[in-house]
């Protein structure tokens, strides 16, 4: 190690130790004001040697449609098709995130469209529109609300294969003019491919999981297959994928009563089978079985058109289609004195007499839903003084519909019809328009990023009563109405230049023009309201600033403002059913985090290592806090606004190639994480109760490891770790028992995967997740030792 090289990792430790304390108490005793600046370092006089990690500025735009700015002025990592198929076993889009530093998703089964969650540093499971999914481009992130509420709002990962993706790339924290507050968290951009000659591809797909948990043991499966084609012609390249699930999963919600709510005995039916355990809060409870277990059908397809409109000018159009149709079933455990199952009435456990069980205890649902995205670019790539691009994208809930039995239609008669209730929400969707630049001012040395976007989102979700059969019966009376539109105008330049040798800037400017409209909620047929218009503007600055302080080390310097607009299911999406209520807010503020981080990295011959301080403050933290009425036997939902939340944290990577074992490669992280509510004039059950707590779904200590062995050229073995540390669901972090339902807790699990590339054409690969078997929770089980294998075919 040279003089040079061991000052500019000296000085790396230095910044960041000194920094950390000044972003970790950023904005105390301020409102909404950025942290202290970040700290710069003088480069020796002594000449640079050739750099191994060089900074430069990027001046070539690639021809695919994307939602990356030209120069990235933040932490980044990536995944490529030959990592997902090499290293995991990989059966959604999320699952190419799985082994990324400080990431997590949420999905609970194959197939999961309605609460797998991206979670990052500073964002939890349940903050969905704290992070930005793309693909091609085009917005997979579901604005219309955020988290797993009354509604739910996941990323639409459905409308992307695993067999699609070409790469993925994430940039971590809001650093980017390129895009909305909504990335504060990550912004995450699958780019699918595209084919330069003729191409064909299939693969089939199973897993089975067995599934064991409180008195319950049964085998749970799942099967895929798909199918890919393309080619190009001259100027004209397509490509066609159709892929198809069917799934089984675990359940997921479980029917049940405190047993401290058990009453004198009067003349009641004793049942056997009920599982006495500890809540989420440590109390004891009655679990009487499975409220919710999803079978589930899922279409795909994808057409994506090119036509090269001369040597540099390309147009594309995509379109994809999704369909699921899924039946939420439940099962109770009780049994009779006769042995047969009991679903209704007063029950007697041990003794003691409960509530009465409803059709809401152990609900039916069946939902059919058809969503359809379209996009369009034209995009220059001359290399000239100017490039640009113009886009479009629209996403439409097609068909969206949820049907439920009432809570007065208990099972075996829901089984076949009965009362009930029918959530539609077709009409709902949103729609991007975006006019992008790219300017190479002569002689400057400076690329400028540039453009303007409207972002508009609609939500129509209308509940109707249902007399007859609700399997079958057209909607009836109006049970509640949710209705809104919000609009996103938004003008960003971003400069990047190299002010000296050994010196990267990147500043950016993000100017916000927000509107809610048309809102109206209807809690009921005879409790209705329609909300007043507002709007609101926003400036967010950003500034990076990177330094070449060896041939081997770089130092970043990030910051960057995000505001956080309220989504349309926040502002007016109160919505009851019989096991859930949510509750809205028409005058809620938005959120307006300032970000910052300082990162090293390095490149040690075979080995890659990058050290990350960040810190976050966050003002008026938009929550939908999720809360059990016992009373009612319900789960309610209330968004509130969080007064200062402030996180701090670091991040480490490794990776290597080949450097232990010739063919192992090696990568690995840890991030360790503190994030408190600092000050917040709500409460939970009483003032002050969340004031220190940490973070809803955020915890101290996250990890993985993921190693794969290129045995040959046709032999592959990967093994894979990831842990994440104890951490809470509620503000007050009253939920002390992570591992029962309603809990979060820890998790350490394994993965492993074989793949066997058998010629040219053919290749097999078998896996196990969570080898380990850890039954762990995020409010709901995650999967337990889950076994796959797969058969594909290349063209």
């Amino acid at each position: 190690m040279n003089k040079k090289t061991a000052l500019a990792r000296a000085a790396a430790a230095c910044a960041a130790v000194c920094l950390l304390p000044a972003l970790a108490g950023a904005c105390d005793d301020c409102d909404d004001a950025p942290p202290t600046a970040l700290p710069t370092s003088a480069a020796e006089d002594a000449p640079p040697a050739a750099p191994r990690t060089r900074l430069g500025l990027v001046r070539v735009q690639g021809a695919a449609p994307s939602s990356l700015p030209t120069n990235i002025p933040t932490t980044r990592e990536t995944v490529t098709r030959e990592d997902i198929a090499r290293s995991i076993n990989a059966t959604d889009a999320e699952d190419a995130l799985k082994y990324l530093p400080s990431l997590l998703v949420r999905k609970r089964y194959i197939g999961d469209y309605n609460h797998a969650i991206l979670s990052s540093r500073a964002s939890g499971t349940g903050n969905s529109a704290r992070s930005a999914v793309y693909a091609d481009g085009m917005l997979l992130s579901n604005y219309l609300g955020n988290g797993v509420g009354g509604l739910s709002f996941p990323p639409r990962w459905g409308m992307v294969t695993p067999e699609e993706i070409e790469r993925v790339d994430v940039m971590y924290g809001p650093f980017s003019a390129a895009y909305p507050g909504n990335s504060v968290g990550a912004a995450v951009d699958y780019v699918t491919r595209m084919p330069t000659r003729f191409e064909a591809h299939a693969k089939l797909g199973y897993t089975a999981q067995p599934f064991e948990l409180y008195g319950s043991k049964t085998t749970y499966r799942a099967w895929q297959a798909s199918a890919s084609v393309g080619d190009r012609a001259s100027d004209f390249s397509w490509w066609l994928n159709v892929n198809r699930t069917d799934s089984d999963g675990q359940p997921l919600t479980f029917a049940n009563r405190l047993a401290s709510a058990g009453t004198a005995v009067t003349n009641r039916t004793p049942v056997a089978g009920a599982v006495l355990a500890p809540n989420s809060s440590g109390q004891p409870w009655y679990l009487l079985g499975a409220g919710t277990t999803y079978s589930t059908r899922q279409d795909h397809l994808k057409i994506k058109l090119a036509y090269d409109l001369g040597p540099t000018l390309r147009a594309t159009y995509v379109m994809g289609a999704w369909r699921n149709d899924s039946d939420g079933q439940s099962q109770s455990s009780l049994r009779n004195a006769a042995g047969q199952p009991v679903y209704s009435g007063a029950i007697v456990i041990d003794g003691r007499q409960f509530a009465p069980l409803t059709g809401g205890d152990f609900a039916l649902t069946h939902e059919q839903l058809l969503h359809l995205m379209h996009g369009v670019s034209v995009k220059s790539r001359t290399n000239g003084e100017w490039d640009w691009e113009l886009a479009a994208s629209r996403y439409d809930y097609r068909r969206d519909d949820k049907r439920q039995n009432a809570a007065t239609n208990p099972q075996p008669g829901a089984q076949t019809g009965g009362a009930g209730t029918l959530a539609d929400g077709s009409g709902t969707g949103w729609h991007t328009l975006a006019a992008k630049g790219l300017w190479r001012p002569a002689g400057s040395g400076h690329v400028l990023d540039l453009g303007l976007q409207q972002d508009g989102y609609r939500l129509r979700y209308l509940t109707s009563s249902i007399a007859g059969n609700y399997l079958t019966d057209a909607p009836g009376a109006l049970a509640a109405n949710v209705s809104g539109d919000t609009r996103l105008q938004a003008a960003y330049l971003q400069d990047a230049w190299l002010p000296a040798e050994g010196w990267k800037a990147v500043l950016g400017l993000r100017a916000e023009a927000w509107q809610a409209r048309h809102g109206r909620t209807d809690a009921s047929p005879t409790d209705g309201r329609s909300h007043a218009a507002r709007s609101e503007r926003f400036l967010s600055p950003k500034a990076a600033l990177s330094w070449q302080a060896a041939s081997d080390t770089v130092l970043k310097a990030s910051m960057g403002r995000a505001v956080r607009m309220p989504t349309v299911a926040e502002l007016y999406g109160a919505t009851s059913t019989a096991n859930s209520q949510y509750i809205n807010d028409p005058d809620l503020k938005p959120e307006k985090s300032w970000t910052a981080e300082l990162s090293a990295e390095s490149v040690w011959g075979a080995m890659q290592s990058r050290l990350t301080f960040f810190a976050e403050t966050t003002r008026d933290a938009l929550y939908s806090q999720t809360l059990f009425d016992a009373s009612a036997n319900r789960n309610v939902s209330r968004v509130q606004n969080i007064d200062h939340i402030a996180t701090s944290g670091l991040e480490a990577t490794l990776g290597t190639t080949g450097w232990l074992v010739k063919g192992l490669d090696l990568s690995a992280s840890a991030t360790y994480t503190d994030s408190t509510i600092k000050a917040n004039a709500g409460f939970v059950n009483m003032p002050g109760d969340t004031l220190g707590r940490w973070q809803p779904n955020i915890p101290r200590w996250r990890a993985t490891v993921l190693a794969t062995w290129r045995l040959d050229e046709h032999w592959s073995a990967s093994l894979a770790a990831r842990y994440s540390g104890r951490q809470y669901r509620t503000l007050n972090n009253a939920d002390v028992n992570g591992f029962a339902y309603m809990g979060v807790s820890k998790f350490g699990t394994a993965d492993l995967r074989l793949l066997w590339k058998i010629d040219r054409q053919w290749s097999a690969g078998v896996g196990i997740d969570n080898l380990n078997n850890y039954q762990y929770w995020n409010f709901h089980p995650y999967p337990q030792r889950s076994y796959s294998a797969e058969l594909k075919f290349d063209l």
